[in-house]
């Protein structure tokens, strides 16, 4: 099972820019398409991005469209999300998992790393 761990998270200005990276540790990315979800106080977890496991196809949630772009190194084994003119409604812990095939919008794993906050002030 795949045992990612969040960082790059913390704390900017509405128009800032973040870059959040999600290694793993234990077994290889590479098999996998790989997301990023994010959860904000009192809400469901929600899908953010998604990268196709050759990093030729991607996928983003409509309000991140333009703004966020999700990456992949694997010779690093680690996926980025590169979040530019951030708002304050993208305040939210950060995580990232493996995708389904079926639904690129749903994780593949029931477990979660321990994510990285992130903060947009206005």
């Amino acid at each position: 099972q795949v045992q990612p761990v969040e960082s790059g998270g913390g704390l900017v200005q509405a128009g800032g820019s973040l870059r959040l990276s999600c290694a793993e540790s234990g077994r290889t990315f590479s098999s996998y398409a790989m997301g990023w979800f994010r959860q904000a106080p009192g809400k469901e977890r929600e899908f953010v991005a998604g990268i196709f496991r050759s990093g030729t196809v991607t996928s983003y949630a409509d309000s991140v469209k333009g703004r966020f772009t999700i990456s992949r190194d694997k010779a690093k084994n680690t996926v980025f999300l590169q979040m530019n003119s951030l708002k304050p409604e993208d305040t939210a812990v950060y995580y990232c998992n493996a995708l389904r095939n079926s639904d690129w919008t749903k994780p593949l794993f029931d477990s979660w790393g321990q994510g990285t906050q992130v903060t947009v002030s206005s």
